[in-house]
C-alpha cells in the first residue's frame, strides 16, 4: 500500500507547511535575522547553501516550534531539514493509530527506537513534543551521543523521555543496544545511503550544480547540511544497510509493532522488498514523502498480523 503526501507535499499536521514566517521565527530566535534578506522573487528568504544559515534557520524552528533551547551541532556534523523530518514523525503516528481504533497513541508509554540518532537528535526532540513519546537513541558515534545529551540536559529531558546508548559494534543495527525484555512500538531510522564519502561529494556537486551555484572554488562543496563519513556512508550503501536491518529485525519480530526506515533511493526498493519476503515479514508498507524537489518514502514492516497488531495495545 503506498500513501501520498498531499497539499504543500507535507503531512496534514506538519506546522511546516506554509512558507516560513520568518518575522515570528525571528522573534523567538533573534539571531536569524541577519541570515534573511528578500530572494530574487522578492520574497523573504534565507541561503540555504549556507551551513550556518540553515543551523541559524534550525535553531529557530525548533525554538519556535518545539521550544528546543540551546540546540546546536559539532562543525560537519548533519543539520537536518526540520519539515521533512517532521513528516516522517507524523506518518509513523498514522501508522500507530491504525492497530489503535484510529487513535494516535500518545504518553511516554509509546516507545520509539531512533537507530542513528546521531548529534542533532532530531527525531526525538520532536517526536517527544509532538506526541509525548519516550525514544531511544542509539548511535555508533560518541561525540554524537555527547552532543545530543548536551541538548536533553540544556532542556531538561532525562532518561524518562529520551534515552541515549551506544552501539559499540558499528556493522550491528539492534543487536548490543536493546534488551531481551524490551518492546517497541516503532523503530525508525535514516540510514546512511552512501557507499562511499568520494559518491557523497559526487552527490553534492550535483547538488551545487543544480541551484547554479557550481565553480572553481566549489570544486569541493561542503554541503549544506554537513555530516560525518559515518552518518553518510555505509559500506554497500543504502541497501547494505537496511538489509542488515531487515535481517536482525526477524529475531525483534515479537517485541516490536513496526520496524521502519527511510529510503532515499527509489531502486533500493526491490531489493529490500526481497529481503522483506525472505525475512517472512507479514506486512509492508511504503509511504511516499518529498520537500519541495526532494523525493523519499518510508519502509515500515511487520512480523505480526492484524489481530496481533489489535492486541499490542492491550498486552
Amino acid at each position: 500500500m503506498t500513501q501520498t503526501a498531499t497539499k504543500d507535499n507535507l503531512h496534514p499536521r506538519n506546522p511546516h507547511r506554509g512558507r516560513y514566517d520568518f518575522a515570528q521565527l525571528i522573534k523567538s530566535s533573534p539571531e536569524l535575522a541577519k541570515f534573511v534578506a528578500k530572494n530574487q522573487y522578492g520574497n523573504e528568504s534565507i541561503d540555504f547553501v549556507d551551513p550556518a544559515a540553515v543551523k541559524a534557520l534550525n535553531r529557530a524552528l525548533l525554538l519556535h516550534y518545539y521550544d528546543i533551547k540551546d540546540w546546536d551541532v559539532p562543525p560537519q556534523y548533519l543539520c537536518p531539514p526540520i519539515p521533512g523530518r517532521a513528516d516522517y514523525v507524523h506518518y509513523l503516528a498514522d501508522l500507530l493509530a491504525e492497530s489503535n481504533g484510529g487513535n494516535i497513541p500518545c504518553g511516554n508509554k509509546v516507545h520509539v527506537l531512533d537507530i542513528g540518532v546521531g548529534a542533532n537528535c532530531i527525531y526525538p526532540l520532536i517526536g517527544h513534543r509532538s506526541y509525548g513519546w519516550h525514544f531511544v537513541g542509539t548511535d555508533v558515534d560518541e561525540v554524537a551521543l555527547k552532543n545530543a545529551r548536551r541538548i536533553l540536559d540544556a532542556n531538561q529531558l532525562g532518561d524518562e523521555a529520551i534515552e541515549l546508548r551506544l552501539q559499540e559494534s558499528p556493522s550491528s543495527i539492534f543487536e548490543g543496544v536493546t534488551y531481551n525484555d524490551e518492546y517497541f512500538d516503532l523503530t525508525l531510522c535514516n540510514p546512511p545511503f552512501h557507499a562511499s564519502l568520494a559518491e557523497a561529494r559526487q552527490g553534492s556537486q550535483r547538488k551545487w550544480k543544480n541551484l547554479g551555484k557550481e565553480d572553481d572554488k566549489h570544486k569541493n562543496p561542503v554541503l549544506n547540511f554537513g555530516g560525518q563519513s559515518l552518518e553518510l556512508c555505509y559500506e554497500g550503501g543504502e541497501e547494505a544497510f537496511v538489509k542488515r536491518m531487515i535481517e536482525e529485525s526477524v529475531s525483534g519480530g515479537n517485541h516490536c509493532l513496526w520496524f521502519t526506515t527511510l529510503i532515499s533511493k527509489s531502486a533500493t526498493l526491490p531489493h529490500v522488498y526481497r529481503a522483506l519476503k525472505y525475512a517472512g515479514a507479514t506486512v509492508n508498507r511504503t509511504i511516499e514523502m518529498s520537500q519541495g524537489q526532494k523525493k523519499s518514502r518510508i519502509l515500515a514492516w511487520t512480523f505480526m498480523d492484524k489481530g496481533q497488531q489489535r492486541e499490542w495495545w492491550g498486552r
